[in-house]
């Protein structure tokens, strides 16, 4: 097991990991939309929230340098079920043409008064560099 870690997303507001890399498997925590450097939540609206919790999980698949066409597996829990239509633009945008499995869920509430979280599952193949230094 190795824990991954980047200072181009935000720091755990918790006791967990940014990433844990096990077994050719990237598990990420879920998301919120907090802005790395500031610890702020970015939450104009929902497509600025969506943007930056996607950003976020970018960063960390770039730490262990790969991209979202190794995600086999989005979970996306909302505030609002409202706001669906408008967060499906946004990640359709970001993923381009990967289609990993994803579910997404509305909740009562998310941490930091967040009105988006977004978690997810990424494999590594053998000849991929499982992280960067």
């Amino acid at each position: 097991m190795k824990t991954i870690q980047t200072s181009k997303a935000p720091a755990p507001i918790g006791p967990y990991s940014q990433g844990v890399l096990v077994n050719n498997f990237l598990f990420i925590s879920g998301q919120i939309a907090l802005h790395p450097q500031t610890g702020e939540l970015v939450n104009q609206n929902i497509e600025t929230e969506t943007r930056q919790a996607l950003s976020n999980i970018e960063a960390i698949l770039q730490k262990a340098n790969i991209t979202w066409q190794n995600v086999v597996k989005c979970e996306i829990f909302l505030t609002n079920i409202q706001n669906f239509a408008k967060v499906n633009v946004i990640y359709n945008e970001i993923l381009g043409n990967a289609t990993p499995a994803r579910q997404v869920v509305e909740v009562s509430a998310l941490p930091k008064g967040a009105n988006i979280e977004i978690s997810c599952i990424a494999t590594i193949n053998d000849s991929e560099s499982p992280v960067k230094s």
